[in-house]
């Protein structure tokens, strides 16, 4: 077999570095993209469209950066440019008052995604009977009396154990984000 060139191992190292640095960082930038939009379905259209000039510019982007800004900067461009779209959208905001939330939303989904991370923690500690019923109670569609059946309490004991389960949690994820142990 031919050993790969230079150019095709650079360019299969670019597509790994592309890939990893979009896979962390993607719900960050839709997080973003959804603050700007009317509704989730027009956020995840310009989503993908992103993703496909993120990969198209690739080579633009300057390694050591921060890539959440600099794909928030190309989603930037593609809600502008999907402006017309909007148009007929009870709610659209005017280029001026976008401009100025635009900062203000990529530091939200960093932050989001930090809570996030940290939720994901505080879960992983919790009892596995405890996390199946938070876990089942917030699954689409399923609601206490199934996550209390799923783990064999009375809908009085589950509701109970929601309520500590929430305040434990919300407790381990203020004392991880204020350790900075979500990094």
């Amino acid at each position: 077999m031919n050993e790969p060139t230079s150019a095709s191992a650079n360019e299969i190292e670019s597509r790994m570095r592309l890939v990893s640095l979009w896979t962390r960082h993607q719900r960050q930038v839709f997080g973003y993209i959804h603050a700007l939009v009317p509704s989730r379905h027009d956020a995840d259209d310009l989503l993908q469209e992103t993703s496909v000039v993120v990969c198209k510019k690739f080579d633009e982007y300057a390694d050591g950066t921060d890539f959440v800004a600099w794909a928030c900067q190309i989603a930037w461009w593609q809600i502008r440019a999907a402006r017309q779209r909007f148009a007929r959208s009870k709610v659209v905001f005017d280029d001026t008052l976008m401009e100025a939330m635009a900062p203000q939303f990529a530091e939200m989904a960093r932050e989001v995604d930090e809570r996030h991370e940290a939720l994901g923690k505080c879960l992983n500690k919790l009892h596995p009977r405890d996390r199946e019923l938070l876990l089942t109670r917030y699954e689409r569609g399923h609601g206490v009396e199934e996550a209390a059946q799923r783990t064999g309490r009375t809908l009085e004991a589950a509701y109970r154990a929601l309520n500590r389960l929430r305040k434990l949690l919300l407790d381990c994820v203020t004392q991880q984000l204020a350790e900075g142990g979500v990094a």
